[in-house]
C-alpha cells in the first residue's frame, strides 16, 4: 500500500508541475499575421497596393468592421497620405483602416473609368480576403474625398466598369459610405462632364442611385467651388426616394478640401471625424462615444 501511495503522489506531483509550468509560460493564442501593405492588383504593368491600419490589440477569431479610403485629386494625382489620420483614428475605435492606391492620370495616364475599376477591385479584394484580414465582410465602409469620394460612391452605385480579372461573384458594393465633398454628379450639370466623353451614365453616382444603395453621410463646405450644395441636396433627395439614408453636414463658408487635417488647425478634421464616428455608431459599426 505504501508503495502505491508513493507512486500516486509522484504522478500527482508531475501533473501539478506540468500545469504550473504551462501557466507560468503564459502561452497566448496564435494570432494570424496582420498585413501592413499588400498588392491588390497588377494591371497593364502597374502594381497597386493597399495599406492597413489595425486596432492596437487584435483579438484572435474576431472580425472587425473596415473602412476603405480613396484619396482625392480629380483622378489626376494624390496619395494615400490624405486619409492616414482618419484611418488611424478609426483603427483606435476598433475598425480596420485601409488606404488604397489607384491609377491616376499623372502617374499612369489613365481616366476616371480606370480609377472606378480599381476601386471596385479594391473592395472585392478586401471582402474576398475578409477571413485572412479578420474583417467582417458585411461591415465594409467606403470613404474618400472629392474624386476619392466619387470612387467610393461609384463602387456603391455603378454596375459595370469591372476589371476582367475580378471575381464578379464577390460584391464590390460597400455596406456604408462616408463621403467628403464628393464628386457625385458627372452629368451635364455635374463635374468634368466633358471628360466623360458621353459616358456619364456609366460612372455618375447621381444617375445610378437605386433601391438598396448603402447608407451615406456627406460633408461639404457651403463655399465649395467644385461641388454645389444644391448637388448634394439633390443627391439626398434621390437617395431618400429609394428608401436609403443620406445624412448631410454643411460647414458654413468652407471651401473644397476643408476637412483635411492641416487646414484650419485641424478644426474641421475633428468635426467631420466626430460626425462620421457618430454615424458609424448608429449603424452599430462602432460602440460608445467618439474619442475625438
Amino acid at each position: 500500500m505504501k508503495m502505491k501511495e508513493v507512486k500516486l503522489k509522484f504522478l500527482f506531483g508531475l501533473m501539478f508541475l506540468a500545469i504550473t509550468t504551462v501557466k507560468s509560460q503564459n502561452v497566448e493564442p496564435q494570432i494570424p499575421s496582420i498585413p501592413d501593405e499588400l498588392i491588390y492588383k497588377i494591371v497593364d504593368g502597374d502594381t497597386l497596393k493597399m495599406h492597413f491600419r489595425y486596432p492596437e490589440k487584435v483579438q484572435p477569431n474576431k472580425s472587425y468592421p473596415a473602412i476603405v479610403f480613396f484619396f482625392g485629386g480629380g483622378w489626376n494625382g494624390g496619395t494615400i497620405a490624405q486619409f492616414e489620420d482618419q484611418a488611424s483614428y478609426f483603427a483606435s475605435r476598433g475598425m480596420i483602416g485601409v488606404l488604397v492606391d489607384y491609377r491616376v492620370k499623372s502617374r499612369h495616364g489613365t481616366t476616371p473609368f480606370e480609377a472606378v475599376s480599381d476601386a471596385k477591385t479594391a473592395i472585392r479584394f478586401v471582402r474576398g480576403n475578409a477571413d485572412k484580414f479578420q474583417i467582417d465582410p458585411h461591415r465594409i465602409v467606403a470613404s474618400g474625398g472629392s474624386a476619392g469620394g466619387h470612387l467610393a460612391a461609384a463602387a456603391a452605385t455603378v454596375n459595370g466598369l469591372d476589371e476582367t480579372t475580378d471575381n464578379l461573384s464577390i460584391s464590390a458594393k460597400p455596406n456604408a459610405l462616408v463621403l467628403y465633398n464628393p464628386v457625385i454628379d458627372n452629368g451635364p450639370e455635374g463635374f468634368e462632364y466633358k471628360r466623360m466623353g458621353g459616358r456619364h451614365m456609366e460612372i455618375s453616382p447621381m444617375h445610378n442611385i437605386k433601391k438598396g444603395t448603402a447608407p451615406t453621410i456627406v460633408f461639404l463646405g457651403t463655399k465649395d467651388a467644385l461641388i454645389p450644395v444644391s448637388t448634394i441636396e439633390k443627391y439626398k433627395t434621390k437617395m431618400e426616394e429609394v428608401g436609403s439614408r443620406c445624412d448631410i453636414f454643411l460647414y458654413k463658408d468652407q471651401t473644397h478640401g476643408f476637412f483635411n487635417k492641416p487646414r484650419s488647425n485641424g478644426e474641421f478634421y475633428v468635426k467631420t471625424t466626430r460626425e462620421a464616428d457618430i454615424f458609424l455608431e448608429s449603424l452599430k459599426y462602432l460602440k460608445g462615444e467618439p474619442k475625438i
